[in-house]
C-alpha cells in the first residue's frame, strides 16, 4: 500500500512542485519507502511508497510501455502475473516486476474496462499525457481510500483528507451531516467525508476529468444480491466455496516481504490462517489482541487455535490506559467521528506486526457481511417472522435466544422487549427495515447536537435511501440487510477506521481474502438459507471450512470484536484532555453540540459508571469526544507535516530524473 495525491489545475497554471511535496509529507506514514513526483503542466501527482512487490524496481510514478500513460497507485493487484502474461501476448513490454507497471499497461490496453479484470484492493490515478485526461478509480469494496475536492474548475485528490487540508483556501470544517450519519449509522455514507467540501470517490466507481471539458463519473461494480441463485447441493457448494477461498488466500500471499495473519480466535480469521498454512513454507506469524478486562478477552481461544494450527503467535494485552492514551491518535488517523474505541487496540496490533518485520497481514473482514454473520441479520429475520403474527406472545421470545445476556433485563421488564424490537414491526416494506432499530436508537442521540447542526445535517434515512441501487428491492430481505450493512458499517467503519487507517498508521498493508470479488459474487448468489439458516449464521461458510479449522472454532457462536467504551476516559487516572474537551465552553465553541445536554450526559455517565450505563449513552459520549478530537487535531489545528523529499521525479515539461 501507499499514499497518492495529485492536483489538476483548471486554468493551465503549472502544478506547484512544493505544494505537491507538502501533500506527500502528510502521507509519509502510508509509504515510508520512497516518494515519487510527476509534473506535466497543470497536472502534478505524488506517491509515497510502501515497497512490497519488486522493492527495487517498482517505484512510482510509472509509465506504460509507450510513455503515454502515467500511474500512481495505492494498494495491490493480486492477479498481476496472470495479467502480465496476457498483456505480453498482446505486445506490451515490461521493465519491472511490479504490479503497478502491469496496471498502467492494462489501462493502456483496455481503458476503464481493465477494472473488470483486476483482482485487488486499489485506488489509483492515471494521467493520459496526450488527451490530457486524468482517470481515477477505486476498488470494489473501497478497501483503499481516495478523497476529492473540486474548486474553481480544478480537481485535487489524495489517499487521506489531511493532505487535501493543506491546499490553500481549503475549508477545515467538520460536516454536521457526517456527525449525524455516524450517530445513526455508525459511519459516514458512501461518497462523503467528515469534512465540508471534500468527498470520497465511492467504492466501485471511476472518474475521468479534464477541466472545463470532461467530467465523467461511473459505477463499474456493485453489490448485487439478485444474481441467479445457485441450485447445487450444499456439500458441493461448500467445496466450491473452500476452493475459492483457497485461491483468494494464495493470491494475497504474493509479496516480496513476510506475510502474517491477524487472528481473533473466531471462525473467519481461523479459516484464513489455516488456508495460509497450505501455502506457507515455514511457520506462520499470527498477531492477536488480548484485553486486561476478561469481559473482552479471547486469549484462551487464540492460544488453542495457535496450538492446533501450530501458529507463531504474537499477542499484546491492552489496558484501559492504552485505549485512553491512543484515542487522540486514532481519531487523527481515522479522520472521522466514531462511536467505538475498538480501533485503538488495532493500532497497537499493527505496531506489533511492523516491529516484528511484517508489512503485510491477511485478515477476516467481509465474512460477516457476505455470509450473514451479524446479529442484526438474525434480529431482522425474527422481526419479520413476528410481523406475520404481531399478536403472538411466543415469537418475540426468540430474541432471548439471540442475546440471552443482553435481554435478561428486558425479559424482567416485560413490555420493554416488545417496545424495543417491536417498534415499526409491521413496516416490512420499508427498504431500511433491517436497520430500523439502529436508526431509531441513533436518532435519540441526535438531541446532543446543536439545533443548527441538526438542521444542517438533514435526514440520515433519506440520505441512505438516496445511495441505494435501482435493483435494491430485488435483493430479498436478507440481501437488503447485507447490502445496508456492507455500505455503512463495513465500508464506512470496519475497512476504514478499524482497517486501512490503523494498519497504515504503522506502514502495514491489510489484505482481505473474503473480499475477493469471486468470493463475494459466490456469496451473493447463494440461497438466503445457506447464508442464514434459521438462526445459524454463516451456515455454508461453516460447512466449507469445517475440514480445515479446529472443531471448537466451527462450533463457537459469533462473538463480535469489541473494546471498553467510556471507562478508559472517565475512571480514575483518565487523561486530562477528556475534561478539557468536554468543558461546556469548548463544547459550545464546537458549534456542533448542545453544551448543556452534553454536560448533563457527562455527569450522568460519570455518576453511574461503576453501576453500568446504557451502551447508547456510552456511544453518544464517545461520538461527542471523537468529533471534538477531530476538530482539534485536523479541522482547527491541522497537523503540519514536513514536506516530503522526492527521490523519483518525472518532469514531462522537459526534464526526467
Amino acid at each position: 500500500m501507499c499514499g497518492i495525491a495529485g492536483i489538476y489545475n483548471g486554468h493551465d497554471e503549472p502544478a506547484d512542485r512544493e505544494l505537491l511535496l507538502t501533500l506527500a509529507g502528510e502521507l509519509k506514514h502510508r509509504g515510508p519507502d520512497g516518494t515519487g513526483l510527476l509534473l506535466d503542466g497543470p497536472l502534478g501527482m505524488v506517491n509515497t511508497r510502501l515497497a512490497i512487490i519488486d522493492q527495487a524496481g517498482g517505484g512510482q510514478p510509472i509509465s506504460s510501455d509507450d510513455g503515454r500513460y502515467w500511474l500512481v497507485q495505492n494498494g495491490e493487484i493480486y492477479n498481476f502475473p496472470e495479467l502480465r502474461q496476457e498483456l505480453e501476448l498482446l505486445g506490451r513490454r515490461f521493465t519491472t516486476r511490479s504490479d503497478s507497471e502491469v496496471l498502467v499497461n492494462a489501462y493502456r490496453q483496455w481503458g476503464p474496462a481493465c477494472l473488470n479484470r483486476l483482482n485487488g484492493d486499489f485506488a489509483f490515478a492515471v494521467w493520459d499525457s496526450v488527451s490530457r485526461e486524468l482517470f481515477l478509480a477505486r476498488d470494489r469494496f473501497g478497501a483503499r481510500p481516495l478523497y476529492l475536492t473540486e474548486r474553481s474548475g480544478s480537481l485535487a485528490f489524495a489517499s487521506e483528507v489531511r493532505a487535501l487540508l493543506r491546499l490553500p483556501g481549503q475549508p477545515r470544517e467538520v460536516s454536521a451531516a457526517a456527525v449525524a450519519h455516524t450517530f445513526q449509522l455508525w459511519s459516514t455514507l458512501p461518497g462523503s467525508s467528515a469534512f465540508e467540501g471534500i468527498t470520497e470517490l465511492p467504492a466501485g466507481h471511476w472518474l475521468r476529468f479534464r477541466p472545463g471539458q470532461v467530467r465523467e463519473f461511473r459505477r463499474w461494480w456493485e453489490l448485487d444480491f439478485s444474481l441467479p441463485v445457485k441450485t447445487a447441493p450444499a456439500d458441493e457448494l461448500a467445496g466450491e466455496l473452500l476452493d475459492l477461498l483457497d485461491d483468494s488466500v494464495r493470491l494475497r500471499m504474493r509479496a516480496d516481504v513476510p506475510v502474517g495473519a491477524y487472528v481473533s480466535g473466531g471462525l473467519d480469521s481461523a479459516a484464513i490462517a489455516a488456508l495460509m498454512l497450505r501455502g506457507s513454507a515455514g511457520p506462520l506469524a499470527a498477531f492477536a489482541v488480548g484485553f486486561e478486562d476478561p469481559g473482552f478477552d479471547e486469549t484462551l481461544h487464540q492460544d488453542e487455535l495457535a496450538r492446533q494450527l501450530d501458529l507463531d503467535l504474537h499477542r499484546l494485552t491492552v489496558t484501559d490506559a492504552d485505549i485512553a492514551r491512543l484515542f487522540p491518535e486514532v481519531i487523527e488517523l481515522s479522520e472521522r467521528p466514531m462511536l467505538r474505541t475498538a480501533p485503538a487496540p488495532l493500532l497497537l496490533l499493527s505496531r506489533l506486526a511492523a516491529d516484528r518485520g511484517h508489512k503485510v497481514v491477511l485478515t477476516g473482514e467481509g465474512a460477516d457481511e457476505l455470509f450473514a454473520g451479524y446479529s442484526i441479520f438474525k434480529e431482522a429475520a425474527v422481526r419479520r417472522f413476528w410481523a406475520r403474527d404481531p399478536g403472538s406472545k411466543l415469537r418475540p421470545q426468540l430474541f432471548h435466544r439471540l442475546h440471552p445476556y443482553v435481554n435478561r433485563e428486558m425479559s424482567r421488564a416485560g413490555a420493554l422487549l416488545g417496545s424495543y424490537y417491536g417498534a415499526g414491526l409491521t413496516d416490512v416494506a420499508d427498504p431500511l427495515y433491517s436497520h430500523h432499530n439502529r436508526l431509531r436508537n441513533g436518532s435519540r442521540n441526535l438531541r446532543f447536537m446543536s439545533p443548527e447542526a441538526r438542521a444542517a445535517a438533514g435526514d440520515s434515512a433519506e440520505a441512505l435511501l438516496a445511495v441505494l441501487p435501482a435493483g435494491f428491492t430485488d435483493f430479498g430481505p436478507l440481501g437488503q440487510a447485507q447490502y445496508l450493512e456492507t455500505v455503512t458499517f463495513m465500508q464506512g467503519y470496519l475497512l476504514h477506521s478499524q482497517g486501512d487507517r490503523m494498519l497504515m498508521g504503522n506502514g502495514v498493508e491489510g489484505r482481505f481474502p473474503f473480499l475477493d470479488h469471486r468470493v463475494a459474487e459466490f456469496a451473493m448468489s447463494l440461497p438466503a438459507r445457506l447464508r442464514l439458516n434459521g438462526l445459524e449464521e454463516k451456515y455454508l461458510l461453516r460447512r466449507a471450512v469445517t475440514p480445515i479449522v479446529p472443531q471448537q472454532v466451527t462450533k463457537r457462536s459469533k462473538r463480535p470484536y469489541r473494546a471498553p467504551l467510556l471507562r478508559p476516559f472517565l475512571s480514575e487516572g483518565a487523561p486530562q484532555w477528556v475534561g478539557e474537551l468536554l468543558d461546556p465552553l469548548n463544547v459550545q465553541r464546537s458549534g456542533l453540540f448542545d453544551a448543556a445536554l452534553v454536560s448533563r450526559l457527562h455527569d450522568k455517565v460519570r455518576a453511574n459508571l461503576s453501576r453500568g450505563v446504557s451502551e447508547l449513552d456510552e456511544m453518544a459520549l464517545i461520538g461527542v469526544l471523537s468529533t471534538l478530537l477531530l476538530q482539534q487535531s485536523l479541522a482547527v489545528q491541522p497537523r503540519l507535516a514536513a514536506p516530503a523529499t522526492a527521490d523519483r521525479v518525472v518532469d514531462l515539461n522537459g526534464v526526467t530524473a
